[in-house]
């Protein structure tokens, strides 16, 4: 073999080695990524302070995304499926290498009940959890559909005004026509109509102020859907009451005093 020839050949046993070394190098790499892709998910770790929230509910939603590898795992499906869960207000989601998912819950605060079946939040925000059976407690709220928001700014200036007199609500209700009804937790009804009822509820509280704590027990419908007073049903075997000398306390005081002299 001339020198010709045995530089072709050491040439391309040169690129036959770097042809193999290069494959193998790949093949190590492909090994390295199929090795890393298919580190599995050993931990899922919740944070927050769960007062409702199940664990059982969690489990539920995320035991189907976390079986696959720790990269393969799908962030952004974990983050929307545990957003669905009712309880759950807000959802921050993220790997920790090498092997676990740190998933933090902030849960939602419940304020009032929505209706027969829901529950709102300071902030407005309606949900629907399984069950009420732990809120039975919290006043009942209802109003016209995508209206919840103005309702409760309403509720709670009602709440207010009627705290200043040792009163609570247990329910506020507004029609579609915008008619408000008030529901004490004593079992009083107010009826407030459709016009002026801030005005004619601060009239009538300042009402309560001539009447006896029994007579205001006593009450068990107040209308005030009239422009100048308001109509009072009373529970069965209310003892009478003399109106008279509740609008004229000095009449009566007059009478007492003519009696004693007498």
């Amino acid at each position: 073999m001339d020198k010709v020839g045995a530089k072709i050949l050491l040439i391309g046993l040169l690129v036959l080695t770097g042809l193999v070394g290069l494959f193998a190098y790949k093949n190590e790499k492909l090994k390295f990524h199929l090795k890393l892709a298919s580190l599995p998910v050993k931990y899922v770790r919740t944070e927050g302070v769960f007062q409702y929230l199940g664990k059982d509910e969690l489990r539920a939603v995320l035991e189907p995304l976390v079986t696959t590898g720790f990269f393969d795992s799908d962030m952004q499906a974990i983050h929307g499926a545990v957003t669905t869960l009712p309880w759950v207000e807000t959802v921050a989601v993220k790997r920790i290498w090498p092997d676990a998912i740190d998933i933090k819950i902030r849960e939602k605060k419940p304020y009032v009940r929505w209706g027969q079946d829901s529950l709102m939040t300071e902030q407005g925000v309606i949900f629907t959890p399984k069950s009420l059976v732990q809120h039975q407690h919290l006043m009942v709220l209802t109003g016209p559909a995508q209206q919840q928001t103005k309702v409760l700014e309403i509720m709670k200036g009602i709440k207010t005004a009627l705290a200043d007199q040792s009163l609570e609500m247990a329910e506020f209700n507004v029609n579609d026509r915008w008619a408000w009804k008030i529901k004490l937790t004593t079992g009083l009804v107010i009826l407030l109509g459709r016009d002026g009822q801030l005005k004619k509820l601060q009239r009538f509280l300042k009402t309560l102020a001539v009447l006896q704590p029994e007579q205001i027990d006593a009450m068990a419908v107040v209308d005030l859907r009239y422009p100048n007073g308001y109509a009072v049903s009373w529970l069965p075997e209310t003892a009478e009451i003399d109106w008279k000398s509740i609008a004229n306390p000095e009449s009566e005081i007059n009478e007492h005093t003519k009696a004693a002299t007498e």
